[in-house]
């Protein structure tokens, strides 16, 4: 077969759903987890500059910012690569159950990632077997966990349901944000409001943000008008929303890769071919 041939052929046998799941796990993991940090790290100048003196006041919350950050190191390490995996399973299955209904035939190309993948027949030289190398015995222990497609709807239905709650968690800072943005606006425009704008304010307390003792605890007035105008208040904001955008572009891969396992999971089962093939 000539190249071009041979690439046609193998596109046919892609999981296209799989490989836009991928694209949207990487992007959006790579939005939630970026913007996510520097937001944090905005939020934490923002408290010790404008609504508290005391460093006692918020040493938890400081503790508890930082802790969020080094999970987010780790949230991007584990699902980028289960995003591959993930993919690298959508190729495996979608082969199989293509070849099942006939609308996709093996070829060199795909024998090739087959072998690749699940470590290639064991020869024997003259010397008796062959020592298997590390990295063919990774691809093996690979091809044995890609052969089980239920296990992938069982850990992606759990990574959905945990990303559910991020995903909710995730909206609360916009949530916090915005309504102090409306606050300030408010202020801005008095015309609109019948409320004094001295008792127009944003109470970092009543979220629990900081403690009920903490001092000042909020701002009112023109003083809460010009922190909204700072730009470190206007970049804290937009990137909370470009974090819950991340999110959810994450929630909607999840939902896409164990739609796409689960059916191909089904094809396989149905056929007679099991969770081994």
């Amino acid at each position: 077969l000539g190249l071009l041939e041979c690439c046609a052929r193998c596109l046919i046998g892609a999981p296209f759903a799989s490989l836009v799941a991928t694209g949207l796990c990487f992007f959006g993991v790579a939005l939630f987890c970026g913007c996510g940090h520097e937001a944090l790290t905005g939020t934490e100048q923002l408290i010790e500059t404008y609504f508290s003196k005391n460093y006692q006041d918020y040493e938890y919350l400081m503790d508890v910012i930082h802790t969020f950050q080094y999970v987010i190191y780790g949230t991007a390490s584990f699902f980028f690569l289960y995003g591959a995996l993930l993919l690298a399973e959508g190729f495996y299955t979608t082969g199989a159950v293509r070849q099942i209904f006939g609308d996709y035939k093996t070829t060199i190309c795909g024998k090739g990632l087959s072998a690749t993948v699940t470590g290639g027949p064991k020869g024997r030289g003259a010397r008796g077997p062959q020592r298997a190398h590390s990295l063919q015995r990774v691809c093996q222990c690979l091809g044995k966990w890609l052969g089980h497609p239920d296990k992938f709807v069982g850990i992606t239905y759990v990574l959905t349901i945990i990303w559910l709650l991020v995903f909710a968690c995730s909206a609360v800072p916009v949530y916090i944000y915005f309504n102090t943005w409306t606050t300030c606006q408010s202020i801005a425009n008095p015309s609109k409001t019948t409320a004094s704008i001295g008792t127009l304010c944003a109470d970092a307390r009543m979220y629990g943000v900081l403690p009920w003792n903490a001092f000042p605890g909020k701002v009112c007035g023109s003083n809460l008008l010009s922190i909204c105008k700072t730009s470190e208040f206007q970049m804290t904001f937009h990137l909370f929303i470009a974090a819950f955008v991340g999110a959810a572009a994450t929630l909607v891969s999840l939902l896409t890769f164990m739609i796409a396992a689960t059916y191909n999971f089904a094809v396989l089962k149905l056929m007679g071919r099991g969770t081994k093939f």
